[in-house]
């Protein structure tokens, strides 16, 4: 019998991060959000005591903007994806800003990473957990966990629904309402549906006792228009 039971991360990585000619103009469908989040994400760590001695683990890296953000204010920047089209363009904008001896870029997922330092000082990840079913996001949480010290800080970003379900369609609703109908200029209604219907975010109540079992205390919280979550947590 075969009992081999590991999610095939790259099967769920959303087809469109496996795409070169979308990941091409995925900067630009993404707008500004991702930098000035960015630049956020990075106060918020450099106040915990993140600085110029500390490794940062960056999962689901993307195209890097984050890991470019922060790399200079670091002793190490260690960036994941598991795309091979979202990482060549993190080596090229590596390269647009010399900071290709700062970040060192890994093939891997937030499952099959293998940590090259340990433990790291600090994660980061936007919008990747939510390519994962509960059970493993909550086994992403825990290992999360084991590659940071006691006080250790896991920033943490994604689409995560603060409703419940009898209100679903209500917050539903509003988001798609307040989407662009130009693909090229961000994320139409359609876009938004797709993401309902084929990925994995889940309801606030449910991501936050993960993260308590996981071994996190949320420090800070806060959900915009009910969907776009970030989290502030510190290891126990």
């Amino acid at each position: 019998m075969d009992h081999r039971w590991e999610l095939d991360e790259l099967a769920h990585a959303g087809a469109e991060h496996l795409d070169p000619d979308f990941v091409d103009g995925y900067d630009r469908k993404q707008g500004d959000v991702p930098d000035s989040s960015a630049q956020e994400d990075l106060a918020v760590l450099r106040g915990l005591g993140i600085g110029p001695e500390s490794t940062v683990l960056d999962l689901g890296a993307g195209t890097g903007r984050f890991a470019v953000a922060i790399a200079p204010h670091v002793h190490r920047v260690i960036a994941v994806d598991v795309s091979a089209q979202m990482l060549g363009r993190l080596r090229r904008r590596l390269d647009e800003t010399g900071l290709t001896t700062s970040v060192e870029v890994i093939r891997a997922g937030l499952l099959s990473y293998e940590p090259t330092a340990s433990p790291v000082d600090a994660v980061h990840t936007r919008n990747t957990l939510h390519q994962l079913p509960d059970t493993f996001k909550a086994i992403a949480l825990a290992r999360i966990a084991r590659m940071l010290p006691r006080g250790g800080v896991l920033r943490l970003r994604d689409l995560v629904y603060d409703t419940t379900p009898d209100r679903f369609q209500e917050l539903l609703d509003t988001w798609f309402a307040g989407a662009v109908d130009d693909p090229t200029r961000g994320y139409t209604a359609a876009d938004l549906a797709e993401h309902v219907r084929t990925e994995f975010s889940t309801f606030t109540w449910l991501l936050e006792p993960m993260l308590d079992a996981a071994g996190f205390d949320v420090i800070d919280r806060d959900v915009r228009r009910g969907i776009y979550a970030t989290y502030t947590c510190l290891r126990r």
